[in-house]
C-alpha cells in the first residue's frame, strides 16, 4: 500500500466510519428482527426433535403391547395344553407339577395384561404430549413466518444500498495501512455506538463529555499525526470549526460619550 500523509489517513478514516455508520443504521432498521428469526428456527427444531422422540417412545410401548398380546396368546395355549395332559395324569405328583405350570401361566397373562394396561396409558398421555407440541410448533411457525416475511421486506429495501455501501467499506479499507484498521475495528467493537472516528465539537470528542486540552486540539487541527482520545480511545480527526466559532463570545463596540 502506497504512504499516505496523515492527512490522507484521516480521510480515509473518516470515509470508513461514515460507510459504517449507514450500515449500522441499516442494521438498526432490522432491530431484533433477525435474532428473533434465529431463535424461532432453534426453537423449532429442538420441539421438533422431541416430537420425533415421543413418537419413536409410542413406537416403543404399541410394540411393547403387540408383544405382551402375542405372549397372552402364547400362555393361554399352554393352559390348554396343561389342561389336556391333566386328564391323563397317573399320580397326584404330576397333577401337582401340572396345576403349577398354569398357575404360573395364569400369573404371567395377569402380568402381560398390567403391562398392556399401563402402555395403553403412557401411549395416551404421549399422545396428548405430541398433539400439544404440534399445536406450539404450528403457533411458532406461524410467527416465524410472519418474521421472515417482515425481515424480507426490510432486507429487500436496503439491499440495493447496503451492496453498495458494502463495496465502498471494501475500497475504503484498502486505503488504511493494517495496524491502523486493526485498532479501529476493536475500538468500535468496544464502543455502543460503534463511533470510533470522531470530531472535537465544542471542545469536547464527539460521543463523549470530557473536555478536549487546547494543545491537543491544535494538534488535531494540524493533522501531523494520528490524534487519540486518552480517556475513550476514540480516534479524533477533525475540530468543527463551525462549533467552535459558535461558542466564542461575539465582541461587543462601545459607543461614545458625548459631551
Amino acid at each position: 500500500m502506497e504512504n499516505n500523509t496523515v492527512a490522507q489517513k484521516l480521510e480515509a478514516l473518516v470515509k470508513l466510519q461514515s460507510i459504517d455508520t449507514k450500515l449500522d443504521q441499516l442494521k438498526k432498521l432490522r432491530g431484533d428482527l433477525p435474532d428473533e428469526v434465529q431463535d424461532l428456527e432453534d426453537e423449532i427444531v429442538g420441539y421438533n426433535t422431541r416430537l420425533d422422540r415421543f413418537k419413536a417412545e409410542l413406537d416403543e410401548l404399541e410394540e411393547s403391547i403387540k408383544n405382551s398380546k402375542t405372549g397372552i396368546k402364547d400362555a393361554e395355549k399352554l393352559i390348554v395344553k396343561y389342561n389336556d395332559q391333566q386328564k391323563n395324569v397317573r399320580n397326584n405328583r404330576e397333577f401337582d407339577a401340572i396345576t403349577k405350570e398354569v398357575e404360573l401361566q395364569e400369573l404371567e397373562i395377569q402380568i402381560l395384561e398390567k403391562k398392556i394396561r399401563e402402555a395403553g396409558e403412557n401411549i395416551e398421555k404421549k399422545n396428548e404430549e405430541i398433539a400439544a407440541i404440534e399445536e406450539v410448533i404450528k403457533e411458532r411457525s406461524a410467527d416465524l413466518d410472519n418474521k421472515k416475511k417482515e425481515l424480507d421486506e426490510i432486507l429487500n429495501d436496503s439491499q440495493d444500498e447496503e451492496q453498495k455501501l458494502n463495496s465502498d467499506r471494501e475500497k475504503a479499507t484498502k486505503k488504511i495501512e493494517e495496524k491502523l484498521l486493526v485498532y479501529y475495528e476493536k475500538l468500535r467493537k468496544n464502543l455502543s455506538n460503534g463511533l470510533a472516528v470522531v470530531s472535537v465539537k465544542r471542545g469536547a470528542a464527539d460521543g463523549c463529555n470530557i473536555v478536549i486540552p487546547p494543545q491537543k486540539i491544535a494538534e488535531i487541527k494540524e493533522k501531523k499525526k494520528i490524534v487519540i482520545d486518552e480517556h475513550s480511545g476514540r480516534i479524533l480527526a477533525d475540530v468543527d470549526i463551525e462549533a467552535e466559532v459558535e461558542e466564542k463570545p461575539k465582541r461587543t463596540t462601545r459607543k461614545k460619550k458625548t459631551a
